[in-house]
Formats: C-alpha cells, structure tokens, sequence
C-alpha cells in the first residue's frame, strides 16, 4: 500500500491536484482511514497509470473517461471469468473436457476446428 505522497512520486505523470481531482470524480477509490492520507493498492496504482496512458497519451476528453473506465472494467472482468472457466475445465478429466470441445464445435465450427 503506498500514501498519495508516495503513488504521486512513483508516478511522475501525475501530480495531487489531478490525482485528488480523479478520486474526487470516483475513478480511484483508495482506502482512507480517518483523516489520514489515502493509501493505494497495487491495482489502484495500475488504474493511475492506466488513466494516465487515456488521458495523457491518447488524450480522451475527460467527459469520456468514465465510459472508457467502464468497458475496460468489463473487459477485466470478462478475462476474470473467462480464465476461471478455462481453469475449471482445465481441472476436468479428460474425458469431460472432450465432449466440452465437442459442443463449442458444434455451436462455433470456426472458432474450434479439429
């Protein structure tokens, strides 16, 4: 866990103004604890950094930014499931996982050829 102090120093693309701007706005939620300082995760961090690469890089108007946080979300927790459900499948016999290969491929020919 790292303070707005320390996130701000670690991510020179940033400075508190802006980075309290966007906790603000709800794009961050670090943990507070009374009156003291936020505290950052690890992925609060790469959420900064990431906002950073929308905003600063491919300038995205700042009226865009929750839509673009949103279907990156999405698109997260997509991978999340997808890799759960690969996992468990994964985890299956053999014999299980065969007959699951053999649906997609009747549902999705080209997507799962032989």
């Amino acid at each position: 866990m790292k303070t707005l102090t320390e996130v701000v120093v670690m991510v020179d693309r940033i400075d508190r103004v802006e980075l309290n701007h966007w906790i603000d706005r709800g794009w961050i939620m670090p943990t507070r604890e009374g009156d003291r300082e936020p505290v950052f995760s690890e992925a609060d961090i790469a959420r900064i950094q990431m906002i950073c690469d929308v905003r600063h890089d491919l300038l995205v108007e700042e009226e865009t930014i929750p839509l673009v946080l949103s279907l990156l979300d999405q698109v997260y927790a997509l991978r999340h499931q997808r890799n759960t459900l690969t996992d468990a499948i994964r985890r299956q016999p053999q014999e299980v996982r065969t007959a699951i290969l053999g649906q997609l491929r009747e549902i999705s020919p080209d997507r799962f050829e032989a």
